[in-house]
Formats: C-alpha cells, structure tokens, sequence
C-alpha cells in the first residue's frame, strides 16, 4: 500500500500481513521502540476526536517517531482560505506520513493525488473510517481467532456511519460471514453500499429489531445515532435512544458474544453493559493503537515522493452530494468509478446521475 482510504482497496494478503505485525507488537513491544526514528507525523484533524487522535499520536510516539499537527482547521491556514491541495503539498513537504480527518466525504482520496507522503484516511465526514476498520478486525481476530464464518449485527446508524461502510466493505474479504442490519428505515445502508453486498454476495439480513437476532450474533457492533450527520433535528429527535443495549437484553445472546463499539457511545449501551465480560469496546480502543502502530510502522518509513503525477484540473464537481468534497475543492478531477455496475464518484461513492 501506498495510501490508505478505503479499506476495499486492502487486500487480505495485505490484511493478513498488517495483523501479524500487529499482533508481534501486542506481544513483543519493546522491539519496536525505533521502528519510526526520525520520521514524522502529520496530524489533521478537521473534526473533532479522542480515541483516533489520541490512538494515532500514542502509535506514533511508540514508534519513537514525532508528530505535529492541528485538531482545529482555525487555527490553520484553512481558516484563512486556504484550499486543501495547498495544505497537502505544503505538509507533506514537512511530514513522512499524514494522518487526516475531515467532514468531507472523499477528501483523504482528493489529499492522496498531491501529496508527496503516504496519506492515511482517519475519516471522511460519513464515509469511511477503514483504521477503524483495522481495529475492528484485530479485536475479532485476537478474541475469536479469526473473523471468517462470523455471523455479526451491526445496529444503529447504518446510513452514515462511516465505521459501518468501511467494516462491510472489509467483510469481502472474509469466508463465510453473514451480517444483520439492524436500524430503522430511515438509517438504513445507503444504496452504494447495498450495491458493494450485492456485487460480493455477502449474505444479509435487514432487521429493524435487536433483540430477536442476539441469540444468533457472535458480534454484536453497536453504534451512536450521529447528531452531527442531521440536517433536520426532528428526524435525529425521531431516532435517538431507539436501539439501548442492556445486561437483561444479554441475558440471550451466546456466552462467547463480542460486544464492540467504535465509540464514542451516547445512550445506545448502558453502563450496566460495562462490567459482562463481553463488553469489549474498551480493549477494542487499545487494540486500535496496536493496529495504527503496524500501519504507521509501514507507511511512515516508505521512501518519500519527489514527484507527484499531475493531475487534470476539473472543469467542476460531477457529484452531487453535498458532502461530497469535489463540492468544496473545484479544481478536483471529475473521477468515477463503477461500483454493482453503476457509475458513482470515485471520491465519495455516490451514484452519478
């Protein structure tokens, strides 16, 4: 890998690989205090974060590498206007790596075709969050010992829950796995990435209720209704608190379940889930460290690029998802890519019309 994305992009011979170095970290750490000696991380944090800024500067610091950085645009030229291309050319003139977080949907895809240094993609508004993603599968692959025939519900925001996209689209990859989908209608997966379970044939069940599929889950991945992702607060009014995990709720799931969550959590488990020992949510944070640390270990320590091929200037965006970042940045390629046979935009995934 030069950059990471979009976790579809990995394949599970690169998967297999990263989870093997992070495991021998997990197990053998003192071998790996200057595994990043004198390289530099880049830290761009457009939103707000704890466990990926934290988990990424910790992996960081562990490496006995550096990092600098921002974990608000204002108090970067971003404020004054700069256009993010100028920002990645000019941190990648100082960094070896960039870890990056925006609220818009392709900007780590647009920040990859001008930057001189690998770029990693932390998440894109409700995208895809593919190291979450790494955590997620070290979590399994530590506490089950694989993630293949793992019949897994992901409940809650389905619809932007970028931590969810980038967990289906990992799920490709893997043997035997079936997957619930648990949410109310109107947070339900959006259509490009039903077309990516179609095109990969991975079995799935659309469920608007929790409690009738626990018995049947070996993970359980909860997630928070995203306030931020609402532009209409009587629908967020409408959906919060409708899926609150408890321990009497556990009383029927399999005594081996994993309970998992990206974080942060709102309502959706309550503190009483804390103490069963399935709850794994928090050890799945710590695991995301060692997770980053392989990727970091990688990524920061290939060669830099003194050349960048050019790239064509747009003639205006092609997508029409506002969130979309070709929205913001005009000068942006107008790429596309085919995704179940329709043609979507290759920064967001959106079909075009």
């Amino acid at each position: 890998m030069r950059h990471l994305i979009d976790f579809g992009d990995v394949t599970r011979e690169e998967w297999d690989a990263l989870y093997a170095q992070a495991q021998s970290i997990m197990d053998r750490p003192e071998d790996y205090l200057d595994a990043c000696r004198g390289k530099v991380c880049a830290s761009l944090f457009y939103e707000p974060s704890t466990r990926t800024n934290f988990s990424f500067q910790t992996a960081m610091l562990r490496l006995g590498g550096t990092v600098f950085g921002f974990d608000n645009p204002m108090n970067s030229s971003t404020a004054k206007g700069e256009n993010l291309k100028d920002t990645i050319k000019m941190v990648s003139a100082y960094a070896d790596v960039i870890v990056m977080r925006t609220p818009w949907e392709g900007a780590a895809k647009a920040a990859s075709l001008y930057a001189h240094v690998p770029v990693i993609n932390a998440g894109d508004g409700g995208h895809m969050h593919p190291t979450q993603t790494m955590t997620d599968l070290t979590t399994m692959q530590r506490l089950r010992g694989g993630v293949d025939g793992l019949t897994i519900g992901i409940c809650g925001d389905l619809k932007n829950g970028r931590t969810v996209h980038s967990l289906i689209k990992a799920m490709a990859k893997f043997q035997g796995v079936r997957l619930y989908l648990i949410s109310p209608r109107e947070l339900a997966l959006p259509e490009y990435m039903r077309a990516f379970l179609r095109q990969h044939r991975i079995p799935h069940l659309d469920v608007t209720g929790l409690e009738a599929v626990i018995p049947q889950l070996d993970v359980l991945y909860m997630t928070r209704i995203q306030r931020e992702r609402f532009e209409d607060p009587a629908a967020y009014e409408r959906c919060k608190g409708i899926y609150i995990l408890t321990r009497h709720k556990l009383e029927r799931a399999k005594p081996e379940l994993l309970v998992m969550h990206p974080l942060p959590r709102v309502d959706e488990i309550h503190v009483d889930v804390d103490d069963d020992p399935r709850a794994v949510y928090f050890q799945q944070a710590r695991y995301g460290m060692f997770a980053r640390m392989a990727l970091l270990s990688d990524l920061a320590n290939q060669p830099r690029q003194e050349t960048v091929e050019p790239v064509e200037i747009g003639a205006g965006p092609v997508c029409h998802n506002p969130a979309c970042i070709t929205q913001r940045e005009g000068y942006l390629p107008p790429l596309t890519k085919v995704n179940g046979g329709r043609l979507c935009c290759a920064f967001c995934d959106k079909e075009l019309s």
